[in-house]
């Protein structure tokens, strides 16, 4: 007869600590603590930091003899107008610190007169263009205002791996507050694989929509910071394809446009392609081929840029780069890399295969000319 005495003393027991805990519950809503996502919570956080662009520019046409127009034509369109015509283009922007320095692309803001920022709040100020880079199609825009700003905060996207949430901000077709939510699709994705020859740039690629006007904008991670700057779509079949700059590029490029109005580029002067061991030996059974190609990977110089670093230092079109600043070199791209890296006027080791033999060549990369 001892246990239904020792059972209804715990059952007591229990009942008296639910007594106890069951206000603390009580007081809290369930539903409220779920009604929000995590998206909500990091759009929350940078908000108030995405900016809307709107550029304007002015075209003078051509001069036309209007005695050459067909009277016809001008019967039915009336006289046509030969004068000056505005072009306005819009895009969208991250504020990046507290002075009113707007982080946005070179191609939203470039060859423009006027740039009108609207902030988060529907306040409208004038913005002035410090200093653009086309190579890596950034450009750092200053607000001409006393009114006072919020920056978004940044993040590191070297610590981003593929899978990771990606949410975009921006103004796409001019409708400002537009957030997509989507992944990390792919990382490191070289912009010259999407026909861009004149850009250097790794890409983020991110299934989060992202559309004309959001150029410029952010793409954030689950906690709200900052991770990249969109900047293009490829459209097609299903689903378009996003990217954006890795916003720790994104930092260096606009450290130095605030400091010097400019970004200077390494460069050696060559053409690429790519050669790796398969693609060597099919070129080296056709009997029609006028030289053998050394069957392993590199970069294989297609040609050399006249009066450039690289013909100084020797090099010959047919060449296969192999390593760079004692570093392997498996095809352009990471040759591309290192040369980014490297310091103007200093010498840059680089270790070819010519006729099979291995040379070692010492090259001083240049400023990029002609990029501004």
């Amino acid at each position: 007869m001892r246990f239904p005495g020792y059972f209804a003393s715990l059952l007591s027991l229990i009942i008296f600590i639910g007594a106890l805990v069951e206000p603390s519950f009580a007081s809290e809503n369930p539903r409220q603590e779920s009604s929000h996502s995590f998206v909500a919570d990091a759009v929350r956080n940078v908000a108030p930091a995405v900016v809307r662009i709107d550029t304007e520019r002015i075209v003078e046409h051509e001069q036309f003899d209007p005695t050459l127009i067909d009277p016809l034509l001008r019967d039915l369109l009336g006289e046509p107008n030969f004068g000056p015509e505005k072009q306005r283009g819009q895009g969208s922007g991250v504020l990046i610190n507290d002075d009113g320095l707007v982080l946005t692309n070179a191609h939203v803001v470039e060859r423009v007169d006027d740039v009108l920022v609207t902030l988060s709040n529907g306040e409208k100020c004038d913005g002035q263009v410090i200093g653009k880079d086309l190579v890596t199609d950034l450009a750092l825009v200053k607000l001409d205002t006393r009114l006072k700003v919020e920056s978004a905060p940044l993040g590191n996207s070297e610590n981003l791996e593929v899978g990771d949430w990606a949410i975009a901000l921006g103004t796409p077709y001019g409708l400002e507050r537009t957030v997509t939510l989507g992944i990390v699709s792919s990382l490191h994705r070289n912009i010259s694989s999407l026909g861009f020859s004149d850009k250097r740039l790794d890409l983020i690629q991110t299934d989060a929509a992202i559309n004309p006007g959001n150029s410029g904008g952010p793409l954030v991670n689950y906690l709200g910071e900052v991770i990249g700057i969109n900047t293009l779509v490829r459209s097609g079949p299903g689903a378009g394809l996003g990217f954006a700059i890795p916003i720790n590029l994104a930092k260096s490029v606009s450290d130095q446009l605030l400091a010097n109005g400019e970004v200077l580029h390494p460069y050696l002067g060559v053409q690429l392609i790519s050669l790796d061991a398969s693609t060597a030996q099919e070129h080296n059974r056709d009997p029609n081929s006028l030289v053998e190609l050394p069957e392993r990977s590199g970069a294989l110089v297609q040609s050399v840029l006249s009066d450039s670093p690289a013909e100084r230092a020797g090099l010959k079109r047919g060449d296969l780069i192999i390593a760079a600043d004692d570093k392997d070199v498996l095809d352009p791209s990471s040759l591309l890399e290192k040369v980014e890296s490297s310091q103007i006027g200093k010498p840059f080791p680089i270790k070819l295969l010519r006729n099979n033999r291995e040379i070692k060549l010492s090259i001083q990369p240049e400023a990029l000319p002609g990029i501004s």
